[in-house]
């Protein structure tokens, strides 16, 4: 069950840099903070239940990798941000690491 409750609390923390990102585009100040303050408040109660039984370094790394990801790729589908193999290449590397930090446990 902790390693549910980290991939929950991953893609909680790509929320937070969406909201503040929302935050800047006409009409979606107090919604895109709404989304922000959320998204932080969910993706730290969901780490606290997933560090109960993942060490505090994996879970941190997962997390924060997750996190990563998710926002890279957000940013470049729902926002038209810069993509090119070596950014895509990256967020491999990334994923990577939590993928043997998992079978590493």
């Amino acid at each position: 069950m902790a390693w549910f409750y980290l991939v929950i609390a991953g893609l909680f923390e790509i929320g937070w840099p969406v909201g503040y990102k929302l935050t800047a585009l006409p009409g979606l100040r107090w919604t895109g903070l709404i989304v922000a303050l959320a998204s932080l408040t969910l993706s730290a109660i969901f780490l606290w239940l997933a560090q109960r039984d993942i060490p505090i370094g994996t879970a941190y790394a997962v997390w924060t990798g997750i996190g990563a990801a998710g926002t890279f790729l957000a940013g470049v589908y729902f926002f038209n941000e810069p993509a090119s193999l070596m950014r895509y290449f990256g967020v491999i590397l990334i994923v990577s690491g939590a993928i043997l930090l998992k079978l590493a446990a």
